[in-house]
């Protein structure tokens, strides 16, 4: 069995633009960061825009010895929900600093149910989160 970082390495990310379009966004709505990153503004959220939809939550479940918890349990059913034909977005919170120290797992779920760039997500994508906690130890 591969591990998650040699499974992370042997796929090509899609571009962002293009997972974007697919689930009803348009390109240029996207604050794009790199070829695999991007952010949406939040007028996106706007109510007239939603369909009517359904709302999954995955909390407070314990993770397996092997590290499986509430991310790669929501990773794999929204890969479900899509496979089936439903149209469906995992919304996932950024990881605390716990996976920089090595304290806890990546927040990148595991094996073939995973977000990549694993690296990227472990280090706060954009900054926001780091700027967030700097303002507040301020």
């Amino acid at each position: 069995m591969s591990t998650d970082i040699e499974i992370a390495h042997s796929v090509t990310p899609q571009p962002i633009q293009e997972i974007a379009q697919k689930a009803g966004i348009n390109p240029e709505e996207l604050e794009l960061y790199g070829k695999d990153k991007a952010k949406i503004p939040l007028s996106f959220l706007n109510p007239d825009k939603q369909k009517e939809g359904k709302l999954v939550l995955v909390a407070a479940i314990t993770p397996t010895p092997s590290g499986e918890g509430k991310t790669t349990a929501s990773i794999g059913l929204t890969d479900g929900l899509n496979r089936i034909g439903k149209q469906a977005i995992v919304a996932l919170r950024e990881p605390s600093l716990g996976p920089v120290f090595g304290m806890k797992g990546g927040a990148a779920g595991g094996g073939y149910s995973q977000v990549i760039p694993m690296v990227d997500i472990n280090l706060h994508f954009t900054g926001d989160f780091n700027a967030v906690e700097k303002a507040n130890n301020l």
